[in-house]
């Protein structure tokens, strides 16, 4: 996978079960508000079919005991063209959800080609490919080390990295933007540098809540977007992007979005002309 702007291909998720909703201290997990279970899982399965209808084939693994955040398989690895980077997270409860997603990737025919090494942290939603570019964000989950080593794995891939800092009401810098299309993308506007998307259409939209920028890209111009989201929905409907609206509600409680419920794996242009 080299640009979340293509189409998609094939996706891993993680559905939700009692891992979910069974923990101690909620903030420790960084969980904001504790989700209804049933309503998460009818969340997740509409998720599931709405990927496999536009197209993804779809890999289900069971969530890691005691990792409440398990289901949100974005943070654990991030994909490249020549295969998987193993990171380290930066929230300590989360700590061993790389090894236990590496090793499903590995179980498909996945190489690892990379890992993020201590003192290093780096979270998956802190990584957007973006074809020849790579936005790399330096987050409160991702540290300085982290950043410069996941550049450089990508610059030996060809990548031109272009880094900034996430601002506090984001958890990651996939809240605050996400691919739309190869040369398209949406991000909240004042969350970065002048120069950050030269090159890029960009769509604009006010700076919200943590998941305002935080849509999954199913083929160009083609989006999912939280139903909460109204102001962004509105917007990308505005500039001609085709957006599926979903209630990810009981995620969102988690202090995630859409992208965060889904590592995507494969990515490539559309042909077929079925819906």
């Amino acid at each position: 996978m080299r640009n979340e702007g293509e189409t998609l291909r094939r996706v891993v998720v993680c559905p939700p079960g009692r891992e979910y909703v069974t923990y101690d201290d909620p903030r420790v997990h960084n969980i904001a508000e504790p989700a209804d279970l049933s309503r998460a899982q009818e969340q997740h399965h509409r998720l599931r079919e709405t990927l496999r209808l536009y197209g993804a084939d779809v890999i289900t693994v069971p969530e890691l005991p005691g990792h409440p955040n398990s289901v949100f398989t974005r943070d654990p690895l991030v994909m490249t063209p020549e295969g998987f980077v193993k990171l380290r997270m930066g929230l300590p409860t989360r700590r061993g959800e790389e090894t236990w997603l590496a090793e499903h990737l590995a179980s498909l025919g996945v190489p690892e080609v990379g890992r993020i090494e201590p003192p290093g942290t780096l979270e998956g939603g802190d990584v957007i490919l973006a074809g020849r570019v790579a936005f790399i964000g330096h987050s409160s989950r991702s540290n300085a080390e982290g950043v410069k080593q996941m550049a450089e794995i990508l610059q030996r891939m060809g990548y031109e990295t272009r880094i900034a800092a996430v601002a506090p009401r984001y958890l990651h810098i996939g809240g605050a933007m996400s691919m739309i299309a190869p040369e398209r993308v949406l991000a909240c506007s004042g969350t970065f540098p002048g120069d950050f998307f030269k090159g890029f259409d960009v769509v604009e939209v006010n700076s919200g809540d943590f998941v305002s920028g935080n849509v999954i890209c199913l083929r160009p111009n083609e989006v999912i977007a939280e139903a909460a989201q109204q102001m962004v929905i509105d917007r990308l409907q505005a500039a001609k992007v085709v957006v599926h609206v979903l209630d990810l509600s009981e995620f969102v409680k988690g202090s995630g979005g859409p992208t965060c419920l889904i590592l995507p794996i494969e990515r490539g242009n559309w042909t077929s002309g079925k819906r």
